[in-house]
């Protein structure tokens, strides 16, 4: 099943992640070298359709923004390979990266802490520019930064103003504007919205989605909020501890959830109306989360699931739910 898995990753699509792993040392010894691991992620494999929008949900802690970071080369994998259009660049030395580093860009979590309070915000708009030399001039330097703030709903005279002086909202959208300063393809929204008032996030959902309609952006979109996933994006994937358990469109995982943690995951979400209220069933997860340090063999949702036996001492396989939608589970054995 898992060749057929990989085999459905592989088709139309233009970034891909193929067995991503990602160790941070915990400990060391009196000489320094590492003595345990944290397994942030591991065996990691997923594509991204172009032009489309991935969601990665999950429990704080589960691998979700060090995928993405490992994805932009913030981190470099301890193991796993990452195609960018057919092109193997996690071999690639920095100076023949960088021309896919100005294609893959990132809008960070926080709108307060990612902004230099010192710089004005033309000019926080302005570093990938200047970093990639893309304007010949300052007049053409300027016309780029003004274009990029109105596509973002910013005015022009704001570029002169201090991070201080604009509102989370208008943060965000700064934060944004400088991410596609380089006329990026693929971009990572590591929660995006988060920070930011329910009215507000609404408001910068519905920008993202327009400025992906504009200009075929193609959108990693990592947060713990099922709902606006559910909203923003075409496909998702479920991890749980660095693994992915759960990959399907978003559709059918949302209609069809198969794992026992997605549906655990899916019950803590917010019921609007009363039909939604008397059908949602709420599932409480007994046990704490495991040590990254030190994660269980097999499943390693085991330990919390209600189904869990001996046969999830070993590593479950994945298996086809329905289409274009896959499970890592020995309930589909």
């Amino acid at each position: 099943m898992t060749e057929q898995f990989q085999a459905k990753t592989d088709e139309n699509y233009f970034l891909k992640a193929e067995g991503l792993t990602m160790h941070f040392p915990a400990a060391s010894d009196a000489l320094g070298r590492p003595t345990s691991w944290i397994h942030a992620a591991d065996d990691v494999s997923f594509a991204v359709p172009k032009g489309k929008t991935l969601g990665v949900v999950g429990e704080s802690g589960c691998g979700k923004s060090t995928v993405g970071k490992m994805l932009l080369d913030i981190y470099r994998p301890t193991g796993g390979k990452i195609f960018y259009e057919g092109k193997d660049i996690t071999a690639l030395s920095p100076k023949e990266r960088r021309p896919y580093v100005k294609k893959m860009q990132l809008v960070w979590q926080d709108p307060y802490s990612s902004l230099d309070p010192r710089l004005r915000a033309g000019d926080i708009i302005a570093e990938p520019i200047d970093n990639f030399r893309l304007a010949a001039n300052r007049a053409e330097r300027a016309e780029k930064v003004e274009r990029l703030m109105q596509m973002c709903g910013l005015y022009p005279e704001m570029a002169t103003h201090y991070p201080h002086q604009f509102s989370g909202g208008q943060r965000q959208r700064i934060c944004i504007a400088r991410a596609l300063a380089t006329d990026p393809e693929f971009v990572v929204c590591d929660e995006a919205v988060s920070a930011l008032d329910v009215s507000i996030q609404a408001q910068i959902i519905n920008l993202l989605k327009d400025l992906q309609d504009e200009l075929r952006l193609t959108y990693l979109f990592i947060s713990h909020d099922l709902n606006i996933v559910h909203f923003i994006s075409d496909e998702i994937i479920v991890m749980y501890l660095g693994q992915i358990v759960e990959r399907g469109t978003m559709e059918t995982v949302y209609r069809n959830r198969a794992h026992p943690y997605t549906k655990a995951l899916f019950s803590a979400t917010p019921a609007f109306t009363a039909a939604e209220k008397q059908k949602k069933q709420r599932i409480l997860l007994e046990g704490d989360v495991p040590s990254p340090v030190d994660p269980p063999k097999g499943c390693r949702f085991r330990g919390r699931c209600p189904y869990a036996d001996k046969r999830c001492e070993e590593e479950p396989q994945w298996h086809a739910v329905e289409d274009n939608h896959f499970v890592k589970c020995r309930l589909f054995d």
